[in-house]
């Protein structure tokens, strides 16, 4: 599908998704009736309340859940199940502990059937993107929890999707490692141009690294706002002392909180 928006394909085409899970004491509805087009190479954020939906609509993109109403599209075709040219970014780091890095990266290139030449070749310009060239003979438990993360970013990267899926990918990390890995996720945003779905607690983060914020209400999930950062790129942690930033962020920040005041009545 092509958008009038500067002839830029939809990537993401996300249309009336619904869902709902059966509970015990009935019906919980975690998204309603949300509508949303990713542009090919568009990065966006998600923010929100605390269980108004964000990580359900990532595993319906995913194709880890099935929407209950609705349907979600990927370059075009409806997706039906997880792969298809997505790759996922958890918090945790879900690295195979009994493989290196270099193994870790080479992971999902297997399952495709590249050639082991071929598939060594293309984890190891992926390491050394993210930094790593040093550590790929290194296995999981002799690294830091940033580095693992890196790790878990080049394998995304390397099975080259066209869409990237983060959850919240640096919410467990201390303040300098999440800086630096977010710089580092810029730069290889910027080097590769995947469209990225990218969940964050984190105001900051989310100005930072996108070029459109969705404010999503609180539970039942729905998307309140759409805000455009209009911040110039290449960006580094430099922008935050920078007025146009604290201007954005401040106020994001207002509207973040007047949705979790909300929902706390």
């Amino acid at each position: 599908m092509i958008s009038t928006r500067d002839n830029q394909r939809i990537e993401i085409e996300i249309k009336d998704v619904s869902k709902v899970f059966e509970g015990r004491t009935g019906p919980n509805v975690a998204l309603e009736t949300v509508n949303l087009n990713l542009m090919q190479n568009e990065f966006v954020s998600v923010v929100g309340p605390s269980g108004c939906g964000k990580t359900t609509l990532l595993n319906i993109i995913a194709g880890l859940l099935e929407p209950t109403t609705g349907s979600v599209r990927v370059g075009g075709k409806e997706v039906r199940g997880p792969g298809e040219g997505k790759g996922v970014v958890f918090q945790q780091y879900a690295l195979f502990p009994w493989m290196t890095v270099q193994k870790n990266v080479e992971f999902g290139l297997k399952l495709k059937n590249i050639s082991p030449q071929e598939r060594k070749e293309i984890a190891a310009s992926y390491i050394e993107l993210v930094g790593l060239k040093d550590f790929g003979n290194a296995y999981p438990k002799e690294l830091s929890g940033g580095m693992k993360q890196r790790v878990a970013i080049a394998r995304a990267y390397a099975a080259r999707p066209d869409v990237l899926l983060m959850d919240e990918p640096f919410g467990a990390l201390d303040a300098q490692t999440r800086a630096q890995l977010q710089e580092n996720l810029l730069n290889t945003w910027e080097k590769e141009k995947k469209t990225c779905f990218f969940i964050t607690h984190d105001v900051e983060e989310a100005v930072l690294l996108a070029q459109r914020v969705i404010l999503m209400s609180a539970r039942p999930g729905r998307i309140k706002e759409i805000i455009d950062i209009q911040l110039p790129y290449p960006r580094s942690q430099q922008l935050k002392v920078t007025k146009e930033y604290n201007d954005i962020k401040n106020a994001l920040w207002s509207k973040v909180y007047e949705e979790y005041l909300d929902h706390m009545k």
